[in-house]
């Protein structure tokens, strides 16, 4: 009997704590659903708010910009009453022309030209005997004190609800108001695209009564008041968000439901929201429902974990001895995974010594590259230095004798020809020196037009009898690469260009095109084009015989390095109408960043 009370005591501790919990979670949640729906209601409020305000802004806007037509002041200038009837009549009937078309373009309801006291000058829709409807009166004098007024209500001459704007019509520069244009908006339109629209939104004015809304029943009800055609409802506030019940809401208004308001200055408005929390209260009570079972299962799983403890301290004891063989098998293998660790160290590091013999080769082979093409140059540098020495020798011979002659003047004209070959002479010197050094510099900017030109003096004894087509840009150029390397490239490009073309034939053109933060430099030629498109780069490929002189199959492979390592590409194709293009695309910089940079 003792056993049984225990196990009853318990079992009601345990309802209790159930209900505990149940009671804590549907708070929490209850809660975190208010919040959630009172997002989306303000979320609602604010999309609906903006819609309308943006609606009735176009028409004040549109009210003010009327007021300052040239028609529109014309009939309230103050020299209007002397003009000839006739042509008052005109004036009106222009005036009346125009509100016409822009009522019948815009949707108003009706437009509007006021003197100051209180007569029509012009109307819309033509009719000159009514006065100031009373609904615009306090517009009217907000008006005519220099304020745009505005104001909303049932329209007297239609019955149906309108909002209206008037701007005040200043005849005369620097004087009050000689008079006002009203602008009505037809309020029924606009709320007729609303009528979808699944939450409850209501617009009231100062006075309390609702001037739009997508629930019809709503419409002109009066709020506060017991007769005011308003649904009665009784306000609670639960978790910071005020709760309304109606209980006689009808099929379109939430029985339960989180309401929410913003004021509207701009138009002299209060925004409402009624939004149904139903669903909030379900999953509320979803989530209650689950608790309340997980701690029943919770407190079952702990009745059967008490009964089954003594049959579990038998079994600790077999899985403390499976323990102690479990660990004996991680020691083991954590001493295998060391060693491999160790291994894999070893193996990093002999690899990192093989990237770096890598590198150097590489190095040694871009190197090879750029003495075989010097010596694929020699014979014509040698020509190009040769020429001018024996011109200096040839005007310096002329000079001792135009000496002993006195002839002085030529003397000096020998001398400038000299100085001219002798610069020559050092120009291209510079250039084979920068060409055979070799670069370890990171890539910098570098101009790729003062690059192209290097090249190609260096490549000018080839380039006889052959049309080059070269135009430098104006606008000057950057890119990022190593010049020397880069120059490398150029020379590699074009001479492969000349030798597939033969000495003295052919046409060359490079271009330098710079497009989305790129730099595109191509060389095409007229030779027979490539073969096999797709083993252009690939090492040792060559269409050349290999041997001395000849080709080794290594510059567009060690073109293609350089470019990579620029962070760029290059790519060969054939021409249209024969022979072949090489294209180099690298990342170029603003020369402007560059200067200041630098």
């Amino acid at each position: 009997m003792t056993l049984i009370r225990r196990r009853l005591l318990l079992a009601l501790l345990l309802i209790c704590g159930s209900a505990v919990i149940g009671v804590a979670v549907w708070e929490a949640s209850w809660r975190s659903a208010l919040r959630l729906v009172a997002t989306r209601a303000e979320s609602d409020l604010g999309q609906t708010s903006d819609r309308l305000i943006a609606q009735l802004q176009s028409y004040r806007e549109l009210a003010v910009l009327l007021s300052d037509h040239p028609e529109v002041e014309a009939l309230l200038r103050p020299g209007f009453a002397a003009l000839d009837p006739t042509l008052q009549e005109v004036s009106r009937r222009e005036a009346e022309a125009l509100l016409q078309s822009i009522a019948d373009k815009t949707g108003a309801l009706r437009i509007a030209v006021f003197r100051r006291d209180g007569r029509v000058a012009a109307r819309s829709d033509l009719d000159r005997s009514r006065g100031v409807p009373e609904l615009w009166k306090t517009a009217a004098e907000r008006a005519l004190q220099g304020a745009l007024g505005l104001v909303s209500g049932v329209d007297p001459e239609t019955g149906r609800r309108s909002f209206a704007f008037a701007a005040p019509v200043f005849g005369q520069r620097l004087s009050p108001p000689s008079g006002f244009l009203a602008m009505a908006v037809d309020l029924e339109a606009i709320e007729a695209e609303w009528r979808a629209d699944p939450t409850a939104v209501f617009f009231r004015d100062a006075k309390g009564r609702v001037m739009l809304s997508n629930r019809s029943e709503l419409v002109l009800a009066q709020m506060g008041a017991g007769d005011g055609g308003f649904p009665d409802y009784r306000a609670r506030e639960v978790a910071g968000h005020e709760l309304w019940r109606i209980p006689a809401g009808g099929r379109y208004l939430p029985r339960l439901g989180l309401h929410a308001e913003r004021e509207l200055p701009q138009i002299g408005m209060q925004a409402e929201v009624l939004l149904d929390v139903s669903t909030a209260q379900r999953m509320a009570a979803t989530q209650t429902g689950l608790a309340v079972l997980a701690s029943l299962l919770a407190a079952a799983l702990g009745l059967w974990v008490l009964e089954r403890r003594d049959a579990l301290r038998a079994r600790l004891a077999v899985e403390a001895a499976a323990k102690e063989v479990l660990e004996t098998r991680v020691a083991s293998r954590t001493r295998e995974l060391s060693a491999a660790n160790t291994r894999l160290r070893h193996e990093v590091a002999e690899r990192k010594e093989a990237e770096a013999r890598l590198k150097a080769a590489q190095d040694r082979l871009v190197q090879a590259g750029k003495l075989s093409a010097l010596g694929e140059m020699s014979a014509g540098i040698s020509h190009e230095l040769n020429q001018p020495l024996m011109a200096i020798q040839s005007f310096s011979e002329n000079a001792q004798l135009l000496l002993d002659r006195g002839r002085t003047d030529v003397v000096a004209q020998n001398l400038a020809r000299i100085s001219e070959l002798g610069a020559r002479m050092a120009r291209i010197i510079r250039n084979l020196r920068a060409f055979a050094r070799q670069e370890n510099a990171p890539v910098r900017a570098v101009d790729p037009v003062r690059v192209i030109g290097a090249a190609l003096e260096m490549a000018e004894p080839r380039l006889r009898g052959v049309a080059l087509d070269w135009q430098p840009p104006a606008a000057p150029l950057r890119v990022m690469a190593g010049e020397v390397r880069l120059q490398q490239v150029v020379t590699n490009l074009v001479l492969n260009a000349l030798d597939a073309m033969g000495p003295g034939q052919g046409e060359l053109a490079i271009r330098l095109e710079e497009t989305d933060g790129a730099l595109r430099l191509s060389v095409a030629d007229r030779g027979p084009g490539l073969a096999h498109p797709d083993r252009i780069f690939d090492p040792f490929y060559t269409t050349k015989e290999v041997g001395p002189g000849e080709g080794m199959g290594l510059g567009l492979s060690i073109s293609y390095g350089l470019v990579q390592s620029f962070g760029g590409n290059i790519e060969g194709r054939n021409r249209e109408g024969g022979g072949a293009v090489f294209t180099v695309t690298l990342p170029s910089i603003d020369p402007a960043a560059d200067g200041e940079a630098a």
